[in-house]
């Protein structure tokens, strides 16, 4: 039987090839809460991959079943064969994560099986807060469960900020499948539908909805900015600093988000989070 120091190692190498920015985020964090990091990042990174490995939601669903079943502890089964599953839950146990809020990010993430469209700015940041927002107040629980408690604030509007920028980095991608995370209100505010973006004819308005889109990000990280986050949490945060280069190219470069790769390169992404560590600030 793999002890939970083995199973976390073996997190700690998955998320390397799943999420290098926060497999580089652990490496940034204190080494005892290492292991502890990885096995959640690599619960989510197992959640944002899903829609890559089905092609129906159906089992994709069964999917996101089975991490519901782990988490609420209905599964069958040992979870000897399942190392990340294992190290989830003994970082759970050890850490006293909510069950709940992981079960809920479990289900808020079906909504990516699906070509449904955001409705709102509302329901954008309610998805944003149960994903990326709350990895980064479970994060901040398992490196100091104090200082993560005074920044739950802090942690909200970080993670729309990631989740938005994720998604304009995703664009390309998501246009392909027909998905698109745009709120239909901001798309109706710039004259434009969902057919109608995602078609990319018309690229003026297109522009201006992704100008906006990516202004709501900034919004949000200048907020996640403006407060005090302890030195404690900070490698929680960490991720979240390569938000502002997206952000920004987005709002530059417009419709062309649509074709075009927004993302910097590795070398660049890890010097941002380390000079971010250094000055104790994202």
């Amino acid at each position: 039987m793999a002890d939970p120091k083995t199973n976390q190692e073996i997190s700690l190498a998955t998320l390397r090839d799943t999420d290098r920015d926060r497999y580089l985020a652990c490496l940034l964090s204190p080494e005892d809460k290492r292991g502890a990091l990885a096995a959640l990042y690599a619960f989510n990174a197992e959640l944002a991959r899903i829609r890559d490995l089905v092609h129906e939601p159906l089992p994709g669903e069964i999917r996101m079943q089975y991490w519901r079943d782990l988490l609420e502890g209905n599964a069958r089964g040992s979870t000897e064969a399942n190392p990340l599953a294992a190290a989830l839950l003994s970082t759970v146990e050890a850490h006293r994560l909510p069950r709940q809020t992981l079960v809920n990010m479990t289900e808020a993430r079906i909504f990516d099986l699906y070509d449904d469209p955001m409705e709102s700015r509302t329901s954008l940041e309610g998805y944003a807060g149960e994903t990326a927002s709350a990895l980064i107040q479970l994060a901040g629980l398992i490196l100091s469960p104090e200082a993560a408690m005074n920044c739950a604030d802090a942690a909200g509007h970080a993670g729309v900020a990631q989740a938005i920028s994720g998604m304009l980095l995703l664009m390309p991608l998501h246009r392909r499948r027909g998905q698109l995370y745009i709120p239909l209100e901001i798309l109706k505010a710039t004259g434009l539908d969902r057919e109608t973006f995602l078609a990319g004819a018309d690229k003026p308005r297109i522009s201006a909805a992704i100008e906006a889109f990516a202004g709501l990000g900034r919004d949000h990280l200048a907020k996640a900015r403006a407060a005090a986050i302890p030195p404690s949490v900070l490698p929680a945060f960490l991720p979240a600093t390569l938000a502002e280069p997206v952000l920004v190219k987005a709002q530059k470069r417009g419709a062309a988000v649509l074709e075009v790769s927004l993302q910097e390169p590795q070398w660049r992404r890890q010097l941002r989070m380390a000079f971010a560590g250094m000055r104790k600030k994202i």
